[in-house]
């Protein structure tokens, strides 16, 4: 998600490398907002999606569709901050067969009951960086093969903790932090360079296997994927021409890349008109006003979408992370083979 500005007032976070690529610079709020501490929060912000700034004190989903292998991906923004905050409550809750954390900023494998109990067969890549970016997919399905590089990247340390590929019988997945295009779009060269080598390797998977691609695909894809669209145009990280072109090419390839298939942005396909986000800045009081990015995401190969049986947001799941989980549940012979 796109960088916050520098400010003295807000310590959460230095204004450096070392902080999260996703703190979004909301545009239209210069001032925070004062509530009273008599005054209720509305329950809905104006978009439609929950106001809370905190877990729920019980969280508990529907049972997963018959026949469906389950997949949530969370940018849980520091596993060590998160699990602080309550994030072991949703996954046992949530109950995933597959999980993908993005931007877990661990410097070493974690040695956890928990997750390793839950799942088997983890695989994490970790940035060369201390404390930054970090990428994991936790899985109960043991993988065909496993890989963490982009290939053909010019720059492998660049990437290293924010791609992992998990080959199924059925399918790959593909999990990603995508790289950020800075805060004053300084490192959105960068940007580009990861865009062309992960279209063309994505690109070459499904031409093996259909792909899921999941996590913090770090783009609004459109304007209805961000609160403020027209404030922070060809200005912001993650909505550039630069960047919803790119997304917008892997989805419809154009003429020119003859015999590419085509992705689907599964949420969007299901949810046309819901102006619902995965990311709210911690900054002037957002989440109440319902002032957020679409930024984490499933996208499948087309021929993929007909299996895919249920696509969430699950939007009350904020307080452990300044983003929210999106769960998908597809036909379970896609990982299984059964």
């Amino acid at each position: 998600m796109p960088p916050k500005k520098k400010t003295n007032a807000v310590k959460r976070k230095a204004a450096s490398e070392s902080q999260s690529d996703n703190e979004a610079t909301v545009q239209s709020a210069s001032k925070k907002t004062k509530v009273s501490r008599d005054s209720l929060e509305p329950a809905f912000a104006t978009n439609g999606q929950p106001t809370n700034k905190v877990l729920p004190v019980h969280i508990s989903f529907p049972p997963r569709i018959a026949g469906t292998v389950r997949l949530s991906t969370w940018n849980i923004c520091s596993l060590a901050s998160a699990s602080k905050k309550g994030f072991k409550f949703y996954v046992e809750a949530e109950d995933p067969d597959i999980l993908v954390l993005t931007e877990t900023k661990v410097n070493e494998v974690p040695v956890d009951p928990f997750l390793t109990t839950r799942f088997p067969h983890c695989t994490w890549a970790i940035s060369s960086k201390k404390t930054y970016s970090g990428t994991a997919v936790l899985s109960k399905h043991k993988p065909l093969s496993v890989d963490t590089k982009l290939p053909g990247h010019p720059d492998p340390s660049s990437v290293k903790g924010r791609i992992v590929t998990v080959e199924f019988p059925g399918c790959y997945i593909v999990a990603t932090y995508v790289t950020n295009a800075g805060q004053g779009l300084k490192t959105l060269k960068e940007k580009n360079t990861w865009n062309e080598h992960f279209t063309t390797y994505i690109r070459d998977l499904d031409k093996k296997k259909p792909v899921i691609w999941m996590g913090d695909l770090n783009v609004a894809p459109t304007a209805i994927d961000l609160a403020n669209p027209k404030s922070n145009w060809n200005k912001t990280p993650g909505y550039t021409k630069d960047e919803t072109e790119a997304f917008q090419n892997i989805l419809d390839p154009p003429e020119s890349a003859a015999g590419v298939g085509k992705f689907v942005d599964v949420w969007r396909q299901n949810h046309p008109e819901d102006k619902h986000y995965t990311y709210f800045s911690y900054r002037f009081n957002c989440r109440t006003k319902g002032l957020g990015w679409r930024l984490d995401m499933f996208v499948v190969s087309e021929r993929l979408v007909e299996k895919v049986k249920m696509c969430e947001i699950r939007s009350d799941i904020y307080g452990a992370s300044d983003h929210v989980p999106v769960v998908m549940e597809i036909e379970s012979d896609i990982v299984t083979g059964n």
